[in-house]
């Protein structure tokens, strides 16, 4: 086993320099020059003060240069953060803010959101920025320390690491309870587990043209990335602007003659609303697969039908036990859209419990709360060891003291046929479009709107492709002319868009129950006709 995840494109340099490692809209990034280059980006951080262990975001859209980022900061002992590049100031300030950054790399199209960053006096020296691609435009009250250009003034030979498969690799920020998010920390090793896996099991090879379609700040994209470079195959970048375009989704898949399609459920959904997959599509395709939600049956059943020669599989996991936990292979088209895919079995390494409030098992067919044990485990949340030890809890079944359960927040049961079928979620945190959202950080955001005199926010669900939408039940304050366009703009400022409510109801008061408590039993009653849609 290899010890850090950047290894995997130094051993393809120099076993096939000339390979083709990355493809966007037809430039060609070969695996001799990402280990070029991001060995410069590596020693330029390092001159410029980075030590093992730091924190370094990228604000960067999915590109070849995105992808020099992650290793180029590998490199050098450090630890990649993915920021989303459409996410309000606000929100990424606060992730700064907790993961106490070392650098910023950055492309030029980021300018405007770290110009508003750079008016949060509390960052400080967070504000190092480093830009990959020309230098970008003058950032107040920062340096821009370094361009592209720049890093050709330093050596492209091989680095002596520090790290160990131990170490951090990336932290990824999801959406917290209390309005603030939660970066979960991964390993090296916990990431190479899954990948060492991944590739005997789905038969990666040199041969392989693997979609990366999930964005950076998802973890959906480790796989993808990483997966592409241990079998030392093609990684062919989805841009953003094709999801709102099935169409052109289609075609990506079949010019681009893809062997692998992986992404969130949402996206298959939507290519089958729109019915653009023809009767034997995509004749390179070899294998299809989502994690992040429930893929509907009949979605499944529509792609199954057109591509007969495709093998789908269904992989389950939260970002904090590492891509994926348990998968099953679908072996044959449902005959009934009623039926439900299980979440199969665990992978190498891992184990995954149902069990009561007791921490015991409960019997098969009876619905318990899902533990995940194994080679995935995150250490934690960075800095937060509250959080950590309220979701990471000691393994009743193992003598070892540091053996560990991660609670999943997450409903489900062992079947007849002694597979495990996911029924939902126990708490407020939702899925929606593949993102993980926590309602209480909408609801917190909704509470610092001055016009509001309370809300509520409840998720239903629906027979759209979204599969769960977010409704907010609000009451205005006396006087107050409060439109559901202008809390959406004003909500927008500190939430990315995919957080925000699509439903909205005006009430005089919100239902209470006994306790006083708003009753958000009734406050979904009252969306309920979403269900229709």
């Amino acid at each position: 086993m290899i010890e850090r995840l950047q290894n995997w494109v130094g051993a393809q340099a120099e076993h096939c320099p000339e390979a083709t490692a990355t493809v966007l809209k037809g430039e060609k990034v070969t695996y001799g020059r990402l280990e070029e280059i991001s060995n410069q980006l590596a020693r330029t951080l390092i001159d410029g003060g980075c030590k093992r262990g730091d924190r370094v975001c990228l604000l960067l859209p999915k590109s070849p240069a995105a992808v020099i980022a992650i290793l180029g900061v590998l490199k050098a002992d450090c630890i990649y953060v993915p920021l989303d590049p459409s996410c309000p100031a606000a929100r990424l300030a606060k992730i700064l803010e907790a993961c106490e950054n070392r650098w910023i790399l950055a492309g030029a199209s980021a300018t405007a959101v770290l110009n508003e960053l750079a008016g949060y006096d509390r960052l400080g020296s967070a504000m190092r920025i480093g830009w990959l691609d020309e230098r970008g435009p003058a950032v107040q009250n920062c340096e821009s320390e370094f361009s592209f250009a720049d890093l050709s003034a330093f050596s492209s030979g091989p680095l002596d690491s520090g790290n160990t498969s131990s170490d951090p690799a990336y932290i990824m920020f999801t959406s917290g309870s209390t309005g603030s998010p939660k970066g979960v920390v991964i390993t090296h090793s916990n990431v190479i587990h899954f990948i060492e896996w991944a590739v005997r099991y789905f038969g990666l090879t040199e041969t392989d043209r693997l979609s990366c379609h999930s964005p950076l700040h998802f973890d959906l994209s480790v796989f993808d990335i990483f997966g592409a470079f241990a079998a030392g195959a093609e990684l062919h970048l989805v841009t953003p602007e094709l999801n709102v375009l099935p169409n052109k989704l289609a075609a990506f898949i079949r010019d681009s003659r893809l062997t692998q399609w992986f992404s969130v459920p949402s996206v298959l959904n939507y290519m089958a609303k729109f019915d653009v997959v023809k009767a034997n599509d995509f004749p390179t395709l070899k294998r299809v697969l989502w994690c992040g939600e429930v893929l509907p049956v009949p979605v499944l059943t529509y792609f199954m039908k057109r591509l007969p020669h495709v093998n789908f599989t269904n992989l389950y996991g939260p970002t904090e036990a590492t891509i994926a936990s348990s998968y099953y292979a679908v072996p044959d088209c449902p005959e009934d859209d009623r039926a439900a895919v299980p979440i199969g079995t665990p992978c190498d390494g891992e184990k995954l419990f149902v069990l009561d409030e007791k921490l015991q098992a409960v019997e098969p067919g009876d619905t318990g709360y899902l533990y995940i044990q194994g080679v995935g485990l995150s250490p934690g949340y960075y800095k937060d060891t509250e959080k950590t030890n309220e979701v990471f809890l000691p393994n009743p079944f193992s003598s070892d003291p540091c053996d560990r359960l991660y609670k999943t927040g997450d409903l489900a049961k062992v079947g007849a046929d002694g597979l495990i079928y996911f029924l939902g979620r126990v708490d407020s945190q939702i899925k929606s479009r593949g993102h993980r959202i926590e309602l209480g950080e909408v609801s917190s955001a909704l509470a610092t709107l001055e016009v509001l005199q309370e809300s509520a926010v409840v998720a239903i669900s629906t027979n759209g492709f979204e599969g769960v939408i977010i409704c907010c039940a609000y009451v205005a304050l006396p006087h107050r002319d409060v439109s559901p366009a202008t809390l959406r703009s004003e909500l927008s400022k500190v939430l990315p868009r995919y957080m925000l409510p699509t439903r909205w109801m005006e009430m005089h008061e919100l239902p209470k129950n006994v306790n006083g408590k708003t009753d958000t039993r009734l406050v979904k009653e009252q969306f309920r006709p979403a269900e229709l849609l």
